[in-house]
């Protein structure tokens, strides 16, 4: 979300999105001209009089599962924004948790008694960062 108009979002789809993820981004941008809506999620710059650059995944039930707030120098990643909603989607369709850096066909977590203390033994992550 941000005060870019819709325009300037279909521009960003169209010349930049499209060739960083295959076919763009699958969901609509939200433009905020005027803030009403960043004044609301708390990251409308009122002296700039922009909003500052946040990402919020928003469930079917209008709950926030997800936000993101980062300041324009730092880049964001598209990929892994489609990677949570694809495993917010998962996880609201099956039950099942997801860990962390989880991809589609990935193995998932079955939440309960008997996974507590033994999740290590479930999921082996990639370890190299």
């Amino acid at each position: 979300m941000n005060t870019d108009s819709r325009f300037t979002h279909k521009i960003w789809q169209e010349e930049e999105l499209s060739k960083m993820v295959p076919g763009g981004v699958p969901f609509p941008m939200l433009s905020d001209a005027g803030g009403r809506i960043g004044r609301v999620y708390g990251i409308y710059d009122e002296d700039a009089g922009v909003d500052i650059r946040g990402r919020f995944l928003i469930d079917p039930d209008g709950v926030i599962q997800a936000m993101e707030v980062l300041t324009p120098p730092v880049g964001r990643n598209v990929a892994e924004l489609i990677r949570q909603v694809k495993a917010f989607q998962h996880v609201r369709k099956t039950g099942e948790a997801t860990p962390s850096g989880w991809q589609p066909g990935k193995a998932t977590l079955k939440p309960g008694p008997d996974l507590a203390g033994k999740v290590w033994k479930v999921w082996k992550p990639d370890m190299a960062f």
